[in-house]
């Protein structure tokens, strides 16, 4: 990664355990994404039906959300490093199970193991990356910490879906147990746990061991007591409320474009990815230096741009090449919804917790987030069967613009001040 934006006058970003954590990231993302993707074909490949596939989804999901629940306070009160590796062993085995059994009586089994691997990781990775950071390019580091999953959002089901095309369809386990097996290893190099001095001068765990060595017998508190963090509520409620917008993007533009003739609807969420790959690169100059509102106003904005436009494919008389460029398009503007709004929604979550209580705020801030993409994929399904897709796009633009008056309400002060 590039260090030409860093200068004396800024604390060092770019160290080799934060690097090893967005690798972390971008390989956990990069089997959820695949998983979600491939499993339904690969069920269909041996002739079960979506039911199974959905509820695979339902299982996938509700493990996620309470290892999430479980995982960051465990980080906290037992290790980022034990935390996480327990993740990825647990995770390797639900992907590499699938792989060497076969068998879709275990399934769902199977799909448990991935969805409590895949939390355990990614919110454990989530809190490694606010610890080793400098505290005054925080919202920056989040922002490229959050590349591992913009890359994996447009790799992860390409992959997916070209593996599970291969006999035997077991061929996407195998294939997506690479970089599960890769997480894993990637692990044993984060440790600066027990090094915290080779961490930045102002990283928040590096602080957090010298206030431990004046104080060396403050008692760490239960499991129990360390599970709701409210303080992550100024960042994670706003995001519940965008994130089923996401939730379309992912479960259905896919199938908008089936609909639509669309020859290749991939190119979608392509092009998002890239959107948000560029945002997230170029965090540097806007995310410590503007008000969150404003930037949450931005993903808004884009949120709208993006799903008025596939409304626009979707009602529109057009002819099929126009129809089919202004789909794909639609993935430039809507990128800036996720790449802007999930970054800084966590950043609001994470300064508005106390840095002993980091992995509970972001494990209540990834649990609605996955709350919010998971009741999507109800809610849109029946919405758009009983009223089509222009209706469901309509109610997703309403939930877009709903989020902004809600980060308004829920941000602190100074992060919801429109000028500064």
């Amino acid at each position: 990664m590039p260090n030409s934006g860093e200068n004396s006058q800024q604390p060092k970003l770019w160290t080799p355990v934060f690097v090893v954590i967005i690798l972390i990231a971008l390989c956990a993302f990069v089997v959820g994404q695949g998983l979600n993707a491939g499993s339904t074909v690969y069920i269909n490949r041996l002739g079960g039906g979506a039911t199974l596939a959905g509820v695979g989804a339902g299982v996938f999901s509700a493990a996620a959300g309470v290892a999430r629940v479980i995982g960051g306070p465990l980080a906290d009160l037992r290790g980022r490093l034990i935390t996480m590796a327990i993740g990825g062993v647990v995770l390797v085995v639900g992907v590499l199970g699938m792989a060497i059994t076969a068998n879709p009586d275990l399934f769902l089994l199977w799909r448990f193991l991935q969805g409590v691997g895949f939390a355990f990781v990614t919110t454990t990775a989530a809190t490694a990356a606010a610890d080793v950071l400098p505290v005054e390019r925080l919202g920056e580091g989040i922002g490229y910490y959050g590349l591992g999953q913009a890359l994996a959002m447009s790799f992860g089901p390409a992959l997916a879906i070209t593996l599970v095309a291969f006999d035997p369809p077991e061929m996407l386990y195998w294939g997506l147990g690479v970089p599960a097996v890769l997480a894993l290893v990637a692990c044993v190099f984060c440790r600066y746990e027990k090094y915290p001095d080779t961490l930045p001068e102002t990283a928040t765990y590096r602080t957090m061991a010298k206030q431990r060595e004046t104080n060396p017998h403050k008692e760490k508190p239960r499991i129990i007591d360390s599970i709701f963090e409210p303080g992550a509520l100024a960042g994670a409620i706003p995001i519940m409320v965008i994130s089923p917008a996401m939730g379309f993007a992912i479960f259905f533009s896919g199938l908008l474009g089936t609909s639509l003739g669309v020859g290749n609807a991939g190119i979608f969420y392509t092009l998002s990815a890239v959107t948000m790959i560029v945002v997230r690169l170029a965090s540097k100059s806007f995310m410590d230096r503007t008000p969150a509102i404003k930037i949450h106003a931005v993903a808004v904005l884009g949120g709208v741009v993006g799903f008025g436009m596939l409304i626009v494919a979707a009602t529109a008389n057009l002819d099929p090449v126009a129809r089919s460029v202004l789909f794909y398009a639609a993935g430039l503007p809507y990128g800036l919804c996720p790449g802007l709004a999930i970054p800084v929604n966590q950043t609001v979550a994470v300064k508005n917790s106390s840095a002993e209580r980091w992995g509970a705020a972001n494990g209540l801030f990834l649990l609605l987030v996955d709350i919010g993409i998971g009741v999507a994929a109800t809610i849109w399904g029946i919405t758009n069967d009983m009223f089509g897709f222009a209706f469901t796009l309509g109610c997703v633009i309403v939930l877009v613009i709903a989020s902004l008056g809600v980060a308004y309400l829920c941000y602190p002060a100074d992060d919801k001040r429109w000028r500064r």
